[in-house]
């Protein structure tokens, strides 16, 4: 699933051009391999789906979702994204724009303790 979709490209310069204000603030954090040495891609485009940041090295995908992703349709969207990311060895964790905004500490402390987690065991190599 990690193959390079051409399609992609466009949409996700797009993407990164139009950041929300949570994303901006969170990527202002995770560029420049600022927490534990690991390098994070903002709007990467991985098989079907962009997704807002990505840690190959970790195999780490964070999402930061706005109000729109609690309604049912988006529920079941993301749980669907989430499970074929995952059935590629990645983790998805998912913020909403609030707790990036206001409680960023919180936010960098989790995926700090998932980048330690991951990067001491490796997901399985995909088949």
């Amino acid at each position: 699933m990690r193959d390079y979709r051409n399609n992609l490209k466009t949409p996700s310069r797009e993407l990164r051009g139009n950041m929300t204000d949570a994303e901006q603030v969170l990527w202002q954090r995770l560029r420049r391999k600022q927490l534990h040495g690991v390098q994070f891609y903002r709007q990467k485009p991985l098989g079907p789906f962009i997704v807002d940041f990505f840690a190959p090295a970790a195999g780490l995908v964070i999402e930061v979702d706005g109000g729109q992703h609690y309604k049912a349709e988006h529920l079941e969207r993301d749980r669907q994204r989430d499970q074929c990311l995952a059935d590629e060895g990645l983790l998805v964790l998912r913020f909403n724009n609030r707790e990036v905004l206001l409680e960023m500490e919180a936010v960098l402390e989790r995926i700090a303790e998932e980048i330690v987690r991951r990067k001491k065991s490796p997901p399985a190599p995909l088949s």
